[in-house]
């Protein structure tokens, strides 16, 4: 059946192979939202067109766009290709997470609450209590942390892990690649190629550490007291400002919030001594569990049919902490430097002066704060993957048709776990590698 339109357009159409067929049709194409919703609205009025007769017809052929009222809910699309996030200059400042526009209207607000002294509305955690509905969440988090670094520590015994000894490059797999990318210092005199060294669990998950505060609302780290604070993961340091207890760790639990005065803290609840520091060796082996300091020593290797389970548990627990983090940050501070990989928890950055990055100079070695996002916290540094690990290495010449992934999803997929399905289309499963020889004739 064909509905009626009012509008259609006609447009003569002869066919390009002018010896199978002479004929001429008349292409009618409707603009309608009606025939529009139709994906087989083509009728053929034209016979035996190709038989060698010479006739006329017409093609009556609807617009395959959707209706202008498209049914509610999201299609989904299953992707082949997707790039990573672009490498970002080192001489330019990291783009802002949040609009600077809409940085500068909260600071113009605060400004002018200040100036008519009215002291600025603070909800939890902004008022240095925390949030209880959140605590369950930063223990999750820390437990799933455990699993991971016993997990690829683990998986390191199996899975060797390449590190170029030169550049910031990681390659996980049996052999290493041939692709000519190094960008080290002495890379001229190798044509790029990369000099491998065996790796460790630091090559995987990169160490992001941040300064142990007892009170984030207290003074800042200065430059002359940075040695007067522990240095920590600073995924434990947000889970330990959002509600967890760890043994020689304690953190400052207000009862009543802090009262601030635009930028200024005018009520801080009294000062408050930190307890002394236990050197327990029960309290060095609690934060000992969420660090990867002599991880290869601390797990033996699994049996060989325990791997696919430890890797399974291993990629399942590092979704579940990038799944607790995104929740932990939406409400408390963390802040990067927009320069280079320092990160400090808590609402204002420290003042040490560690900077060395672009025009470090011009800001007297501060950090340029900003607010972090959730690879800062926890980098997935992105490794190439390889489809056959016992297959040909990956060479320079076939590297547009490589996909890549998170060194630890690559770890636990080569060790035979299944892998997210978000993940796929960064890893380009779907896409087949061509030859060597047929590199030319692919698109």
């Amino acid at each position: 059946m064909i509905l009626h339109s009012p509008a259609l357009h006609f447009v003569s159409w002869r066919p390009f192979n002018w010896d199978a067929c002479d004929c001429t049709v008349e292409f009618r194409r409707s603009t309608s939202s009606t025939l529009g919703s139709y994906s087989h609205g083509l009728k053929f009025g034209l016979e035996r067109v190709l038989a060698g007769q010479s006739k006329s017809g017409t093609f009556l052929c609807t617009d395959q766009r959707q209706a202008q009222n498209p049914p509610t809910g999201k299609r989904r699309v299953h992707r082949q290709n997707v790039d990573l996030p672009p490498i970002q200059s080192k001489k330019k400042k990291k783009p802002f997470p949040i609009p600077l526009k809409k940085i500068t209207e909260a600071a113009r607000a605060d400004k002018k609450l200040a100036q008519m002294g009215v002291e600025k509305p603070l909800i939890p955690p902004k008022n240095g209590l925390i949030v209880p509905k959140l605590v369950p969440v930063a223990y999750d988090v820390l437990d799933a942390w455990k699993i991971v670094i016993k997990g690829v520590s683990q998986l390191l015994h199996v899975i060797p892990v390449h590190a170029c000894s030169e550049c910031t490059e990681v390659f996980v797999g049996q052999a290493s690649h041939y692709i000519q990318d190094c960008q080290g210092a002495t890379s001229a005199a190798r044509r790029n190629f990369h000099s491998w060294v065996k790796g460790s669990i630091n090559d995987v998950l990169l160490p992001i550490e941040s300064y142990h505060l007892f009170d984030p609302f207290g003074p800042r780290v200065t430059h002359e007291t940075r040695f007067d604070y522990d240095r920590i993961p600073a995924l434990v340091e947000l889970c330990i400002q959002a509600g967890v207890d760890i043994p020689g760790y304690p953190s400052r639990r207000r009862t009543v919030p802090i009262r601030m005065l635009g930028k200024k803290v005018i009520d801080r609840g009294g000062p408050v001594e930190p307890p002394e520091q236990s050197c327990s060796p029960h309290a060095a082996a609690s934060i000992l569990e969420f660090d990867t300091y002599r991880t290869h020593e601390r797990f033996s290797s699994p049996l060989e049919s325990e791997v696919p389970g430890t890797a399974q548990k291993t990629i399942e627990a590092y979704e579940r902490v990038k799944i607790g983090l995104k929740k932990l940050m939406k409400k408390y501070t963390v802040k990067a430097c927009g320069y280079c990989s320092e990160v400090h928890v808590g609402p204002w950055g420290h003042n040490a002066k560690l900077c060395g990055e672009f025009k470090h100079q011009w800001r007297d070695g501060k950090h340029g704060w900003q607010d972090a996002i959730i690879d800062e916290v926890l980098p997935p540094n992105y490794v190439w993957h390889v489809e056959d690990p016992k297959g040909p290495p990956l060479r320079t010449s076939l590297k547009r048709f490589y996909g890549k992934a998170p060194a630890v999803v690559e770890l636990c997929f080569q060790a035979g776990a299944r892998i997210p399905t978000k993940y796929k289309p960064m890893m380009r499963i779907d896409i087949v590698v061509p030859d060597k020889e047929e590199t030319s004739l692919a698109a």
